[in-house]
C-alpha cells in the first residue's frame, strides 16, 4: 500500500471496518475481510507465539477459545485489565495490538478517523491516544459517532440526495432504528456556514426479524415487511426525504419488497454495510484538505459558540476562529504564534449561533516590551477547564536572536453557555 494513506475506522462490539482514500477515483474505498464481506470480526488471538487477528483469530477461536479475546473495543472503553497470552494486559493495549495487525498494509498513515457507537470525553482520549501506536500524531486522528459518519458521508454525495431530508434505516435482528439528516435554522449574519444534524427520530422492536436472519422463514418475513412498511410511513409522514440508506446486518435478506417500493417511491435508495467506515474516510479527507465549504454538524455534544481574534492569514484580514462551533469541548484546546502589529490591547469575539448574540472580551497587552511593527511574537493558548470555560493564554516567546522573550503573560477566561439547552433552540 503505497504511502500517505488516509483512513476511516468503524469500531463496535463484535467487528471493525476499514476504508481507505482512493486518490485516483477521489473517494473512499473498503478493505474486504473476505469477498463482498468488508468486517473484520474484533477478536484477538495467541497461539504458538505468533498474534493472530480477525477471520484467523475466529477460526481459532473454534479450535481453542482459550487463546483468543473478543469485544476487544467494549473491554478498552471499560478500561479493563484481562488476564491473556500468560499476563495481565490492558485492554487498550490488546485493541492497539489488534489495529497495528489490521493496518500493517497501510505505510505513513496521515489521518484517520474512528467512528464509534457514541463518543464522549473518555473515549475520544482513549482511541486519540492509540495513535502513538500507529505512529499517528494525537492532533492527526479524530474521533466521532455513527451519526457523524452518515453526515460526512452525505456531504460527499450528490447535492440532490441530500436537497431535503435523508433518511438512514439501521436494522439488526431484534431493532430497527431511524435517522435523518436535516438541515438547521440558525440566527441571521452567519454568513455562508450551513448547520446540519441527524436525528433518531424513531425505533422498533420487531420480534420477527430474529426469525427472518440469517434464516429466511416466509410467514415471519411477510409479517416483518407489512409491519417495517407501517414504519417507514410513520417515519416520512409530512416530511420531504430526497434519499434512503439502509444499513445493518438485519436488510441482508430480501424480505422487505413491500417496504422497499415505499422506500423508493419518489426518492433514491442505497443499501450497505460500509457506510459508516466511508463516512469516517470522508472525515478524514475534509480534515485534510481544510474544506471550509462543507456544512457544520451539529448535535447536543458540540460546541454551540464560537471564540475569534482578528488576524491577517495569508494576507487577508479578518475575523477568525480559534475555538470553532461544531468541534467538542474537551477536543478544543489549541496553540498558535502570532506576530502582533501596534496595539495595546486585543479584543476577543464570542458568537453565539443559538441567540445570535455576539460579546466582546478585551485583554490588556500592557506591560508588553516595545518594539516595532511584527517583532513582537505571542503565543496563543486556549485550554479547556469544562465544557464551560475557556481559558486563554497570551505568552511573549520574543523573536529569534533579535528579542529574547520576556516574562510577560496575559489570561482571560471565558464563560461560555456550554451545550445545555442549546441545541435544542435551534430548528
Amino acid at each position: 500500500m503505497r504511502g500517505g494513506s488516509i483512513l476511516g475506522l468503524e469500531l463496535n462490539e463484535e467487528f471493525c471496518q476499514i476504508s481507505y482514500y482512493d486518490r485516483e477515483k477521489h473517494e473512499p474505498e473498503t478493505m474486504e475481510a473476505a469477498v463482498d464481506n468488508y468486517q473484520i470480526p474484533l477478536i484477538l488471538g495467541y497461539v504458538n507465539s505468533k498474534w493472530l487477528y480477525g477471520k484467523e483469530a475466529k477460526h481459532l477461536a473454534t479450535v481453542d477459545e482459550r487463546c483468543t479475546i473478543s469485544e476487544l473495543y467494549d473491554r478498552a472503553v471499560r478500561q479493563e485489565r484481562v488476564n491473556f497470552a500468560g499476563q495481565i494486559r490492558d485492554a487498550v493495549w490488546l485493541l492497539a495490538k489488534f489495529l497495528r495487525l489490521a493496518l500493517e498494509k497501510f505505510d505513513n498513515i496521515e489521518y484517520i478517523t474512528f467512528s464509534v457507537p457514541k463518543t464522549d470525553i473518555d473515549i475520544s482520549k482513549m482511541l486519540k491516544g492509540l495513535g502513538r501506536f500507529l505512529e499517528v500524531p494525537k492532533e492527526r486522528v479524530f474521533v466521532q459517532d455513527f451519526k457523524e459518519s452518515f453526515c460526512d458521508y452525505m456531504f460527499y454525495q450528490p447535492k440532490e440526495l441530500w436537497q431535503y431530508e435523508a433518511a438512514l434505516f439501521y436494522c439488526d435482528r431484534n431493532e430497527i432504528r431511524a435517522y435523518m439528516l436535516r438541515r438547521l435554522k440558525t440566527v441571521s449574519g452567519r454568513g455562508a456556514d450551513m448547520f446540519v444534524t441527524v436525528d433518531e427520530v424513531a425505533n422498533a422492536q420487531m420480534k420477527e426479524l430474529a426469525a427472518v436472519y440469517p434464516v429466511l422463514n416466509v410467514d415471519k418475513a411477510k409479517d416483518a415487511d407489512e409491519r417495517f412498511k407501517a414504519f417507514i410511513q410513520s417515519v416520512f409522514d409530512k416530511k420531504v426525504v430526497s434519499s434512503v440508506f439502509l444499513t445493518g446486518e438485519g436488510f441482508e435478506n430480501n424480505w422487505y419488497p413491500s417496504s422497499l417500493k415505499v422506500l423508493c417511491n419518489g426518492r433514491r435508495a442505497f443499501i450497505g454495510n460500509n457506510l459508516y467506515s466511508k463516512g469516517a474516510c470522508y472525515g478524514s479527507h475534509r480534515r485534510m484538505s481544510e474544506d471550509d465549504e462543507m456544512p457544520i454538524y451539529l448535535d447536543e455534544t458540540k460546541m454551540m459558540e464560537q471564540v475569534c481574534l482578528r488576524m491577517r492569514v495569508h494576507g487577508k484580514e479578518g475575523w477568525y476562529p480559534i475555538v470553532e462551533w461544531g468541534s467538542h469541548w474537551y477536543e478544543s484546546d489549541g496553540q498558535w504564534d502570532v506576530l502582533l502589529e501596534d496595539t495595546s490591547d486585543i479584543e476577543i469575539h464570542i458568537e453565539s449561533l443559538a441567540t445570535g448574540e455576539l460579546q466582546a472580551e478585551t485583554v490588556s497587552l500592557a506591560g508588553l516590551p516595545e518594539r516595532n511593527d511584527y517583532a513582537l511574537r505571542l503565543s496563543i493558548e486556549t485550554m479547556f477547564l469544562d465544557e464551560n470555560t475557556c481559558r486563554i493564554r497570551f505568552r511573549d516567546i520574543g523573536f529569534g536572536e533579535f528579542y529574547p522573550a520576556t516574562d510577560f503573560q496575559a489570561e482571560k477566561t471565558i464563560h461560555l453557555g456550554g451545550s445545555n439547552g442549546q441545541f435544542n433552540s435551534l430548528s
